[in-house]
């Protein structure tokens, strides 16, 4: 009997890992299990994997050996240079047509050098994109797999078959070339984060303007969740709030309000940033987070600033907190709108063929950002796959428009009651911003030629780009050094 038994290998065995395995074997599916350090692998072939098909190794020469061509070896390790230490190990031991998957939480730059430089060596490259934590991992991931296209058809029936379903959909497909993957990972890890930010927003909403309590706050949002709002974010924090300590007293209540980031949104930001696309909203949820973190400067400053003498709501509570709903609903469908603009700009850039609809897909099971809401970005790309930006979708401006008021009245509330709600007001002010037929910034232009000679384009001459010698004196010398 050949030793070439195994369909794929995967390399790293923590708990993402582990799950993974376990996941494609009960998907008939023969792995090959590998570690760096081999105790692991014996640990889990005696444990977790004990009575299934899975396989060990404890060398990587092992590891190839065991595996059927093309070879298939997925890595799940640290991001950064361990992936590129694994890829050196293995190129000498593969050949032609073999197969390297990196399914860690990397830079979509480094999976685009990485897919380069190793199509020079005739090694296919993928860059996946794993979401749904462990559970997710276990039981049915959102994968979004991108690289070199040839890879795919050797992939395909294990990564959709272990990935979540929606009415029997795999949520996973092909997303596009080399860092593709690994691009549209970063933006719905951007996305998560600023969906957390909007139900954190709504909560302090309900908690110090409505006064309601936590077990009462966790009952609206389970009645939201049984709405457009349904997701896998408002499930669990509907569950958090009403989740109690030992004394009786929620759990929430007693956790410091500095928030981490391992950096994914960060990377979303800076991309927008570095591409000229307004996704506002999740940056102002990385600067939440910053902001969060500056505890001890603002347990400081809360003694000597002051803000509105009375920071509770006066009207109705009831209609205050379905108004909130609305809030949140249009600002989340703002923060998915620029998302998109976001992929549609990249795709623009590196020559990508994305499939938005199919993206949407990929996102509705499985990952964290999981809702019915994706089901109807799906269906604006199917409509019209050529969709320029989501708000412009037929759905998507009339659920808008019905939001319009209550969200309006929400944040001047807020203001009002001096209640920072930093992602629910640039989600407002892009939508005004970007229904604008006109913005000032005519005047931007002026104020950069006066003080730098940068020249402006007049509205009756498209493309002519002209200096005005704005105080007599000075030179009539345009600059054209940079652009700002």
């Amino acid at each position: 009997m050949s030793s070439e038994k195994a369909d794929i290998a995967l390399i790293g065995l923590a708990v993402m890992g582990q799950n993974l395995i376990l996941n494609m074997n009960d998907h008939g599916f023969v792995v090959c299990a590998y570690n760096r350090t081999t105790e692991k692998v014996d640990k889990f072939l005696k444990n977790e994997a004990k009575g299934t098909k899975v396989i060990g190794a404890h060398s990587l020469e092992e590891m190839v050996a065991k595996l059927k061509k093309p070879r298939r070896v997925m890595m799940l390790v640290k991001a950064g240079q361990a992936v590129d230490d694994f890829i050196d190990k293995l190129v000498p031991l593969l050949e032609s047509g073999d197969i390297i998957i990196d399914g860690g939480n990397s830079e979509y730059a480094d999976s685009r050098r990485r897919c380069a430089a190793l199509k020079e060596k005739e090694i296919l490259f993928v860059g996946s994109g794993v979401s749904g934590g462990e559970e997710g991992a276990r039981y049915g991931p959102s994968l979004m797999p991108g690289g070199a296209p040839e890879a795919w058809p050797h992939i395909k029936e294990i990564f959709q078959g272990i990935a979540a379903k929606v009415n029997e959909e795999p949520c996973c497909d092909w997303v596009g070339e080399d860092g593709a993957g690994h691009f549209v990972k970063m933006v719905h890890n951007g996305i998560e984060y600023g969906d957390m930010q909007l139900i954190c927003e709504a909560y302090q909403l309900m908690k110090d303007a409505l006064e309601l309590s936590h077990d009462d706050m966790s009952e609206v949002l389970a009645e939201w969740n049984k709405g457009e709002l349904d997701s896998f974010l408002i499930e669990i924090t509907s569950n958090i709030l009403k989740y109690k300590d030992t004394d009786g007293e929620p759990l929430i209540t007693k956790i410091q309000d500095a928030a981490g980031q391992k950096g994914t949104g960060k990377w979303t930001a800076i991309s927008a940033l570095e591409y000229g696309i307004p996704v506002t909203l999740i940056g102002e949820s990385v600067f939440a987070r910053c902001l969060s973190s500056l505890k001890d400067e603002r347990v400081e400053a809360s003694k000597v600033l002051q803000g509105p003498s009375n920071a509770t709501y006066q009207g109705d509570k009831k209609e205050f907190t379905e108004n909130i709903r609305k809030a949140l609903y249009a600002s989340k469908i703002v923060s998915y709108a620029q998302g998109f603009m976001l992929l549609r700009e990249a795709a623009k850039v590196f020559d990508w063929n994305l499939n938005y609809g199919g993206i949407a897909l990929m996102w509705r099971g499985g990952c964290i950002i999981r809702s019915v809401f994706l089901g109807n970005i799906k269906t604006a790309f199917d409509k019209n796959p050529k969709l320029s930006n989501l708000l412009l979708d037929e759905f998507f401006r009339d659920a808008i428009q019905d939001c319009q008021e209550s969200w309006r009245h929400v944040i001047a509330t807020a203001v009002n009651l001096g209640i920072p709600t930093p992602a629910f007001s640039t989600a407002l002010a892009f939508y005004d911003g970007f229904r604008s037929e006109r913005l000032p910034a005519n005047l931007i232009q002026a104020q950069r030629d006066y003080f730098g000679a940068h020249t402006y384009e007049l509205l009756s001459e498209p493309g002519k780009f002209i200096h005005t010698n704005w105080t007599g004196h000075g030179g009539n010398v345009s600059s054209t050094t940079y652009n700002a």
